[in-house]
């Protein structure tokens, strides 16, 4: 690994390389993206952040959205008598592993005109790789959420609420914690509190209908703020960590649609094809980060140890992140 990564404007390492990607930074046929920077040494720096003994998991209900997102089925959850009824197993139907949380995985998203992370084939990406390394290290949060409230801007869960680089930067001033590089870093917008008190019905409709949450700004400041940070990885607590639907924040319909034609500034609409492709960040989604962030406000500490262990699951494209806080 290079002692010193290259800034968001040196990016590319080389001509051969896409534009605004990191490919090659970490060598040819890379799987690990910006989860390199998970080193030895940082991993063992992160564990004296355990101060007290405090553990929050990150994972959402399994069940929950309810009904899922983006169309995605809901499972089934059978429960089995073994032989002689000493005992029981059960199965999992129809269980898409980004109904609730999850990591997106580099087979998740392509780039349309170069393809997946590092130019590696489709098949070759896979959760599994992240699996077998483990993911371990400092986490941050980024209590977006409290920050725009205490400016008199609070977050609309009901809109595309964009969040500008530089609200988490005033965000992460205002929390007296500074990102160190191979931090992951934890987005707290609330949109899972305001979900969590929904009716059946209500959470049935914005299931079934275009609904909007607020996001990070899809854009290239957005995938330079992230990349300069030298994160290893984000998760957030909504639905695409960005603004959702994607060119929401588009008002010139003519302008839309001359980046939706053109590959090249397709994440000026969904960053993800900045992030995910290009750049090899792992992106994290509905992570429940109330317990935490209520936490964090409660002692001022807003860094933690950090742990998730995906599915090892060959040639995975997602997984619940199984993500553990300890402070």
């Amino acid at each position: 690994m290079r002692d010193q990564l290259p800034s968001y404007d040196e990016l590319p390492v080389d001509s051969a390389r896409p534009p605004g990607s990191s490919w090659g930074v970490w060598g040819d046929h890379d799987v690990f993206g910006c989860l390199n920077l998970l080193t030895p040494e940082r991993i063992l720096a992160a564990a004296a952040w355990v101060r007290k003994g405090a553990v929050f998991a990150l994972n959402l209900e399994l069940e929950l959205p309810d009904p899922p997102l983006f169309g995605r089925p809901a499972f089934t959850h059978k429960v089995s008598w073994l032989g002689g009824e000493v005992g029981h197993d059960d199965e999992l139907d129809g269980w898409n592993t980004q109904s609730s949380s999850q990591w997106d995985g580099f087979r998740h998203i392509r780039h349309l005109t170069h393809g997946f992370y590092g130019g590696v084939a489709d098949e070759e990406h896979g959760i599994h790789h992240w699996a077998r390394r483990g993911i371990a290290g400092r986490a941050v949060l980024a209590d977006v959420a409290r920050w725009r409230e205490s400016v008199g801007r609070p977050l609309d869960a009901t809109s595309s609420d964009a969040i500008e680089p530089e609200d988490i930067v005033a965000t992460l001033e205002a929390q007296h914690v500074t990102i160190k590089a191979g931090d992951v870093l934890l987005l707290r917008t609330g949109w899972l509190q305001w979900y969590r008190g929904l009716d059946e019905d209500a959470r049935a409709a914005l299931a079934a209908g275009e609904f909007r949450s607020p996001g990070l700004r899809p854009g290239t400041a957005t995938a330079r703020l992230l990349w300069d940070l030298h994160i290893a990885a984000i998760g957030a607590d909504n639905p695409a960590v960005e603004v959702w639907p994607p060119g929401a924040m588009m008002t010139d319909p003519a302008e839309a649609a001359a980046i939706r034609a053109d590959p090249e500034r397709r994440h000026e609409v969904f960053v993800h094809f900045s992030l995910l492709p290009l750049l090899g960040l792992p992106l994290g989604e509905l992570w429940d980060l109330d317990a935490l962030a209520a936490d964090c406000a409660a002692d001022g500490v807003y860094a933690c140890f950090f742990t998730s262990a995906p599915l090892n699951l060959e040639s995975g494209v997602a997984s619940p992140p199984n993500a553990l806080a300890i402070k």
